[in-house]
């Protein structure tokens, strides 16, 4: 059996499976589960589609770090529903959602797989220290494009993305990316630095899109280089250059931002697979009314254990 880590970025995948799955499946006390069974229909699916044989589920134990909110402000701040002092702000999360997040939690651990976290610090963090420092072979799952400069065909790391529904995952390598963007996996950040991202409140470079962050990485090579180009006034139109230095703060801690961190201290898991046991599966299952969707992932895990 060829050995593969898969991480999951787990909050990615749950709320996608809130929106994904009609509200009206209810456990006994009547709170919604249609999160956790979607969750537990993809961990299913993703399984026996790429056969792992480690799994981990990474946590957002700080969704919004505040280093890097002193870095940006904006960074997420339309996603906060309450700031709370020398504490991570609370995200706003529906509410039928969000009763669910223990009941994910603790279906996870019924079928032993890991879940890992680190204080100030997002899943994103996690994944990348994760994948950066994994021996075997890895799949990043994820519905987040900043992910994207993860992918290491060298070391075997690529990323499955979920942006366009379970139904049409897909595999992104080095050439993928190159296809898709026309850049490297590893000028992503850079690239994803200087188009912003709305929906993580970075502004990006005010009049630079993807195309022209593009070309601009093919001709400089990263963002120091652009940003050496630009004070010289050479390799761009000046139209360009004058956008690249008009946004020279910004740009000063970007970078910082993007960039997922590859280096925190993080435990290491027993993240192999192992077949759950099914006494525990059955009085989770019906505790939840959690069906079909729990024997399914059950079974996945136990063909790979």
């Amino acid at each position: 059996m060829t050995e593969r880590l898969m991480l999951l970025d787990s909050a990615s995948l749950y709320f996608r499976a809130f929106y994904g799955v009609p509200d009206t499946v209810k456990a006994p006390d009547g709170r919604p589960v249609n999160a956790v069974r979607g969750f537990l229909d993809m961990i299913a699916k993703l399984v026996t589609t790429y056969e792992p044989t480690h799994l981990v589920a990474c946590w957002d134990d700080d969704w919004r770090p505040q280093w890097r909110v002193d870095l940006i402000p904006s960074y997420k701040a339309h996603r906060v529903a309450e700031s709370v002092a020398a504490a991570p702000d609370v995200e706003e999360i529906p509410d039928p959602l969000e009763i669910q997040v223990p009941v994910i939690r603790e279906t996870l651990g019924t079928l032993g797989i890991p879940i890992i976290g680190a204080s100030e610090h997002e899943a994103d963090d996690v994944i990348g220290t994760l994948a950066s420092t994994s021996t075997i072979p890895v799949d990043v799952i994820t519905g987040d494009r900043d992910l994207f400069q993860l992918v290491d065909d060298a070391r075997g790391i690529r990323v499955i993305y979920t942006g366009r529904g379970m139904s049409k995952l897909e595999e992104l390598t080095d050439a993928a990316i190159v296809a898709k963007y026309g850049i490297l996996p590893s000028q992503y950040a850079d690239f994803a630095a200087m188009r912003g991202d709305a929906s993580d409140g970075l502004p990006g470079v005010a009049g630079v899109g993807e195309k022209t962050a593009a070309t601009l990485l093919a001709a400089h090579g990263d963002l120091a280089g652009i940003r050496r180009a630009a004070e010289a006034g050479e390799g761009m139109s000046a139209g360009v250059r004058t956008k690249i230095l008009a946004a020279s703060d910004y740009l000063d801690v970007a970078l910082r931002v993007v960039e997922v961190v590859r280096d925190l201290p993080l435990p290491a898991p027993d993240s192999r697979i192992t077949a759950p046991g099914r006494a525990d599966v059955d009085t989770l299952a019906e505790a939840w009314s959690l069906g079909s969707s729990i024997t399914r992932a059950a079974d996945a895990l136990t063909n790979r254990s």
